[in-house]
């Protein structure tokens, strides 16, 4: 086998394999094993595995943890498949905190304790310390996924405790945490305000803080997490005369946002972001009102010039859209439910 001539043909083709079968692979030789087990293999493996076939569709209840895919001829969930959590947990208390090329940041409710996972090799990482590190309150604070310049996985967790406000950076390189400088104003340490999970999108983490009543302050802060330095944008001018929720969305590397506002009746909204500008793209007809339960786990799906609102229930409406299509599946799980999320089959490892 080390004699191959084929060897770069034989690269080519595993890296547009499944990511399970890349899995059944690494028992085939040694030099199989040696060769799918290297950094640039993963990293172009990974770069060809983000597309729409590969996305699935993970939920959380308190019986069961499920995966299913998603049908493209329908645009609905297909036949799901039970999931194990390969770590220790009580009757399912697990929260997605985010989620990036096949790995998962999530929450063990009941010890406070942040994982990486990849669902789909089963592989996980504590990322706890002695030193209390890597331990999350939920409605306090807020974490997001990103990759760096140097192709270092990293968690950004931005910690709220009685009035002080601490951010923190763990790379799977060094297997590590540390403090970073955040300056912002001090009003976005209040509970009053609720953080949304990191969005990462063209070298920058993208967060949306809405004050917790009608008519309060919504903005976005945002994270370059090559030079570490924070700064805030305005929200999209929508309408303040009720309850308003941003979801931020990364469509073929261009920040999107799902603005909703409204109280018995929710209109939603979508905006792009040129510069540190918001361009409407299209708004919906007023949705006719449903029950609150409902819209604490909506999920936007647009694939093919149309626009899907769905539940674990299923559809609640459809909108054709007037525009260039582009296929996007992306969970929000509103008033941190964070029940639900889309990942992509990958081979990324939590650890190094």
């Amino acid at each position: 086998m080390a004699d191959l001539p084929t060897h770069t043909i034989v690269f080519e083709i595993l890296t547009r394999l499944p990511a399970k079968d890349v899995g059944r692979s690494k028992s085939v030789c040694k030099q199989w094993y040696a060769l799918l087990s290297t950094q640039d293999f993963v990293k172009i493996h990974c770069s060809r595995s983000v597309v729409s076939s590969n996305q699935r569709v993970l939920l959380i209840d308190d019986l069961t943890c499920s995966v299913r895919p998603i049908i493209s001829n329908n645009n609905d969930y297909g036949p799901s498949s039970t999931v194990t959590f390969p770590f220790h947990h009580q009757n399912n208390d697990v929260s997605i905190l985010s989620h990036l090329k096949g790995l998962l940041c999530v929450c063990l409710n009941h010890t406070y304790e942040l994982l990486l996972w990849n669902p789909t090799t089963t592989a996980f990482k504590r990322l706890s310390t002695p030193d209390s590190h890597g331990f999350y309150i939920n409605n306090l604070d807020a974490i997001g996924l990103y990759v760096d310049a140097d192709d270092d996985y990293k968690v950004l967790h931005i910690k709220r405790r009685s009035g002080v406000l601490g951010v923190y950076v763990y790379s799977r390189e060094v297997d590590s945490w540390r403090n970073i400088p955040f300056i912002t104003r001090q009003e976005y340490l209040s509970p009053h305000f609720n953080w949304s999970a990191g969005t990462f999108c063209g070298g920058t983490l993208y967060f949306t803080v809405c004050e917790c009543w009608i008519g309060g302050t919504n903005v976005v802060i945002c994270f370059d997490v090559n030079s570490e330095q924070f700064k805030e944008i305005s929200f999209p001018p929508v309408p303040s005369n009720g309850m308003v929720q941003g979801v931020l969305v990364n469509v073929k590397n261009v920040l999107h946002m799902f603005a909703s506002t409204g109280m018995f009746e929710m209109t939603i909204d979508l905006w792009t972001l040129q510069g540190d500008y918001w361009i409407k793209v299209l708004s919906c007809p007023p949705i006719p009102p449903i029950s609150l339960s409902l819209w604490c786990d909506i999920t936007h799906y647009v694939t093919n010039g149309n626009w899907f609102v769905m539940t674990k229930l299923g559809k609640l409406f459809t909108i054709e859209m007037d525009m260039k299509p582009f296929e996007c599946f992306y969970p929000v799980s509103w008033f941190r439910g964070f029940k639900g999320a889309v990942f992509v089959q990958t081979i990324v490892s939590p650890s190094i």
